[in-house]
């Protein structure tokens, strides 16, 4: 079986879906199936990872050849608003769009059942469930007490300490982060990551006015670090996992936490109904004062390791090695 696993722009886009790329050609390499990053009819199967122009091209092309088309469904138009300048104008011809991008599927693999609920919406093709996983040798050097003190170090950082792993955008909660901060002032507040959905050099172009507004009104306990090239260091220097995100499709960074064993403070969204509240988490209305409850009980070094035990142990079901037979069987099934 050889497959055709193509990521449109894959040279421009990074965060979560990126990763789940990364990670989807990973669980191939270790189960030894043949696949080009090229699109190409010259394969058994054709899975597309970000539906552009191309990516429709070769989709009907395949479709006419006879060649089975799998796409994931990393995008909706409700996760696509408030992520960076003209989202939210983009994201209403998005939803068109991605309803006839998604129909030249034959299959459609979904990250989440949340993701799979909404693509409902979207088009009629056969879909199936599978996470996008996490690889936890990605993050397996988090306990180092060395890189814990120098990241602390770095940033000057007093535990406990609250942090975000992540694109520094609206959609995941920005506001909601900087305002919780200004409500807890004795507390540390940290998000590691790029302060736009793309990185770099597209900053000024990507970053939406409200964006660079909240990141510059932060209080004195609140920093942005940016980029940060070791993001074990992110994990090793945080104490408490603070996702206050309106809409994910999953959410890789939730799960490279939980695999931490760090406790979370989330926002109580659909996509997280697989998380049990006081168990796995501490789940919030959204209100800022329920955020800093959650927080505020989170002092309690007892609780913080009581639902980051629990959390790990879940972590667990989404490990690359637990999910990978799941996809190389849906490759399998399709390729026939």
């Amino acid at each position: 079986m050889k497959v055709s696993h193509y990521f449109e722009w894959e040279e421009y886009i990074t965060g979560g879906h990126a990763q789940s790329v990364d990670n989807q050609r990973k669980i191939m390499d270790r189960h030894g199936v043949e696949y080009t990053t090229r699109p190409t009819l010259d394969a058994d199967l054709l899975h597309l990872n970000n539906m552009g122009p191309k990516s429709l091209y070769y989709a009907k092309q395949a479709r006419r050849a006879d060649v089975p088309v799998l796409v994931h469904t990393h995008q909706t138009a409700e996760d696509f608003e408030e992520s960076f300048a003209f989202s939210n104008l983009l994201a209403k011809p998005m939803k068109p769009y991605l309803r006839y991008a998604y129909s030249l599927a034959d299959h459609l693999v979904c990250p989440s059942e949340y993701n799979r609920r909404v693509v409902e919406e979207y088009a009629d093709a056969p879909k199936t469930v599978i996470s996008n996983g996490f690889d936890p040798e990605k993050v397996e050097g988090y306990d180092d007490e060395d890189l814990r003190e120098t990241y602390l170090d770095r940033y000057d950082l007093d535990p406990p300490v609250v942090f975000n792993v992540g694109h520094v955008i609206k959609r995941k909660g920005l506001e909601a982060f900087v305002e919780t901060a200004h409500e807890m002032p004795e507390l540390d507040f940290v998000w590691f990551g790029y302060l736009n959905p793309a990185g770099g050099e597209l900053d000024r172009f990507l970053k939406s006015r409200d964006t660079k507004r909240l990141v510059e009104s932060a209080p004195d306990n609140c920093q942005f670090t940016g980029y940060v090239e070791d993001i074990e260091g992110a994990f090793a220097a945080g104490d408490v996992f603070f996702w206050p995100s309106k809409n994910e499709n999953e959410g890789i960074a939730l799960l490279e936490a939980m695999s931490c064993g760090k406790p979370l403070v989330i926002r109580d969204i659909p996509t997280y109904d697989w998380l049990d509240d006081g168990t796995h988490c501490l789940k919030a209305s959204g209100a800022v004062g329920d955020f800093a409850a959650s927080l505020d009980r989170l002092r309690d070094l007892d609780l913080r390791e009581q639902l980051g035990h629990a959390a790990a142990e879940k972590s667990r079901e989404f490990e690359l090695d637990a999910i990978g037979d799941d996809l190389v069987s849906l490759y399998r099934e399709l390729a026939r």
